[in-house]
């Protein structure tokens, strides 16, 4: 990249945050691009609406679903030492693993537990509990709280309560906290120099806080909970970080498992590993997946990318193999996820030259709506489907398993615990976009907004898969 090229992406990247942020009231952003060889970082506005403090290139921020990679990460190390296995049970390092769905975690494989195959059915799962013994408290619960959805490899569903699980079979094989461990065996050799695994640690350096849209204003007012309990850390609950050192992790897999500085933190058939396609439900809105990568196809080119939902926030890492280039950002109100896709697509179409080809068709006409209409269930969760007016309509309830469970997870939404419906338009058997949105839409990253059924069976489809999630028809 040229250093022309380098100064009009930067200017074009500031431009577009600062438009997006000022009508879709987003109180910060921070955004920073590698390719081959040169850096950019964009930040913007405020990272704590409470105090007015700004969002600079170095604010910290939390790092959500994108510390799933780090968890693979650090299961592949242990894989390389001897420690793990890949293709055995659980139960084999986790005694104490259990399920109440009778004799279902016997079945899951280790690699299972990071390709989202597992089928453990604990996407809202919340216990609170703090410490060392965090994690160990998360698997206690399971034994009684969470069953499962499908059998392991039967389907694919993102999977909170599989990266837990790891996080927990890690601390086991290697005798340290997961924190620790993230601290020591990926932080440290990547060059992931500000990043920290507790609140207690960001109070010490510049760190953003997430906000949500006030219902009266749709002005951002900040979130009343930072983090998410201990228990969700190998999941994303509680590492924070810079883009300076996302982007320096996500160097580390571009490169084979070599950090910038040098360090080898994967060996490179491990990075390649997580690279390669290891379930594809072949469906348009849920993209094939690796091993703690989600494999993004923009035409003939592929994106290596995990989001990060937090408390009022959302961060992103994208790698693009095939371009030397990688791409991180965070936004500190839950709607920041648009203007990632639009940042990433400028990236991709603009920048790279890559043909991003339209993912939909037009809508079908006369698909038979009678084998999705019911109602799905995943832990805490309900989803009640009917037939109106052509279209399919649901309406999604959450169902607290008790007062803790509602507070949790009240305070990580925002305070809601339902959502207005929302009606679907049919793209072809099995496949529905939201309806009132451009087909366009959904050529990106917001693919996931799309909804599939699964596995019809005497006329009734069995699963509902949106955002990746699965529900189970009740």
């Amino acid at each position: 990249m040229t250093e022309n090229a380098l100064h009009t992406l930067e200017a074009r990247i500031r431009e577009q945050i600062a438009a997006y942020c000022e009508v879709n009231h987003v109180p910060g952003f921070v955004a920073s691009v590698h390719h081959a060889g040169d850096r950019i970082v964009v930040a913007h506005g405020t990272a704590n609406a409470a105090t007015g403090a700004p969002m600079r290139e170095d604010t910290g921020f939390l790092f959500g679903s994108v510390t799933k990679v780090m968890t693979t990460t650090l299961v592949l190390q242990q894989v390389e030492r001897g420690k793990l296995d890949l293709d055995a049970p659980v139960t084999k390092y986790l005694p104490e693993f259990a399920l109440s769905t009778p004799g279902a975690a016997d079945r899951i494989l280790v690699r299972h537990l990071i390709s989202h195959t597992n089928g453990i059915d604990a996407d809202l799962y919340f216990p609170d509990a703090r410490g060392r013994d965090a994690l160990k408290t998360y698997v206690e619960g399971l034994a009684s709280s969470c069953g499962t959805l499908f059998e392991p490899c039967e389907q694919l569903s993102y999977s909170n309560g599989g990266m837990i699980v790891a996080g927990r079979l890690l601390e086991v094989v290697t005798g340290l906290p997961f924190p620790e461990l993230l601290e020591r065996d990926v932080y440290a050799p990547a060059g992931m120099k500000d990043s920290s695994t507790s609140a207690a640690q960001a109070i010490l350096r510049s760190t953003a806080i997430g906000h949500f849209p006030d219902p009266g204003t749709q002005t951002a007012r900040p979130a009343g909970m930072f983090m998410l309990p201990d228990t969700w850390g190998p999941a994303g609950g509680t590492p924070i970080g810079t883009v300076a050192d996302l982007l320096a992790f996500g160097r580390t897999h571009l490169a084979g498992g070599v950090s910038p500085s040098g360090a080898r933190v994967l060996m490179t058939g491990s990075a390649a590993l997580m690279q390669q396609v290891s379930h594809d439900m072949a469906t348009p809105n849920v993209p094939p997946m690796g091993l703690g990568w989600v494999r993004y196809p923009f035409g003939d080119t592929t994106v290596l990318a995990m989001s990060g939902a937090s408390p009022g926030g959302v961060a992103i890492l994208c790698v693009v193999p095939a371009h030397d280039l990688v791409f991180t950002a965070f936004g500190n109100t839950p709607g920041a996820i648009v203007l990632h896709d639009q940042l990433l697509q400028l990236l991709l179409r603009e920048h790279l030259g890559v043909p991003v080809p339209a993912l939909l068709t037009e809508p079908a006409q006369d698909v038979d709506l009678a084998p999705y209409v019911g109602t799905y269930r995943s832990n805490q969760l309900r989803i009640d489907v009917s037939a109106v007016d052509g279209l399919l309509e649901e309406r999604m309830t959450y169902e607290p398993a008790d007062e803790s469970q509602e507070r949790i997870f009240t305070a990580f939404a925002g305070g809601a615990t339902s959502a207005p419906p929302q009606r679907y338009t049919p793209i072809r058997p099995g496949l529905f976009a939201p309806a009132g949105y451009p087909p366009e839409t959904f050529d990106g990253y917001l693919r996931l907004l799309l909804v599939s059924y699964h596995d019809v069976r005497d006329g009734r489809a069995r699963f509902r898969n949106g955002g990746g999630r699965l529900t189970r028809r009740d």
